[in-house]
């Protein structure tokens, strides 16, 4: 079965806002006050680590050990308001709901920790539309690593030989690399048409030309 797998933070929605509210809240116990602001969207679709690692860097702190103390506080506060301000880009649900009349499967590889991410779906009503979710802790290892979007495709039921990976960053280019799938990169996140520097396989400035690419690059 053609398969269409999707990374979710910068991918599908646009979470840039909750992750960062999380970091602050993370910055703000410390007595630190915010550190982050929607300039440092970019970042917060890395993760929260490496959120973790701007703010501390801003106040002159290079300390693993600071940013492993707070990475569970930051989940913690992230899991309390994980869909506060969180949006789901125009588009998706409708190229989504599409895909898979026309015979798609459908799932979700993020790196977002996998109870996160079926909070979320669920939370923003959408988790039915993919058969598959593989997140951050799935398995031992995460992308790029190739083994997490095998995972998704295999419970999706599809075959990597017939599937795409759609995403927003390096690591989701690096992964299909890695598991011979082809890549397609929005422009609409953070980075916009900057990810053309990547070379993905295609680029994807609207969800509406999703249908279009998929069937141009699945053979």
């Amino acid at each position: 079965m053609r398969t269409v797998v999707f990374d979710l933070d910068g991918t599908l929605a646009d979470t840039s806002a909750d992750l960062i509210a999380a970091a602050n809240a993370c910055f703000r116990g410390l007595g630190h006050g915010d550190l982050l602001d929607q300039t440092d969207a970019l970042t917060a679709f890395h993760g929260g680590r490496a959120m973790l690692r701007l703010g501390f860097g801003r106040l002159g702190i290079v300390s693993e050990a600071a940013v492993d103390a707070q990475y569970p506080v930051l989940l913690a506060a992230y899991g309390a308001a994980i869909d506060r301000q969180t949006q789901i880009y125009p588009g998706a649900v409708e190229a989504v709901e599409a895909l898979r009349r026309a015979g798609y499967a459908t799932a979700v590889c993020t790196n977002k920790p996998e109870g996160l991410a079926e909070t979320l779906l669920q939370r923003l009503g959408v988790r039915d539309l993919f058969g598959a979710l593989v997140g951050a802790g799935t398995l031992p290892v995460r992308k790029p690593d190739p083994a997490p979007l095998l995972e998704a495709i295999r419970r999706a039921g599809g075959d990597a030989r017939r599937a795409l990976l759609v995403g927003d960053t390096a690591t989701d280019r690096d992964t299909g690399r890695a598991a011979g799938v082809p890549v397609a990169l929005v422009t609409f996140g953070p980075e916009g048409t900057g990810v053309a520097r990547l070379a993905p396989d295609a680029l994807l400035d609207r969800f509406a030309d999703l249908g279009a690419v998929a069937a141009r690059l699945i053979r």
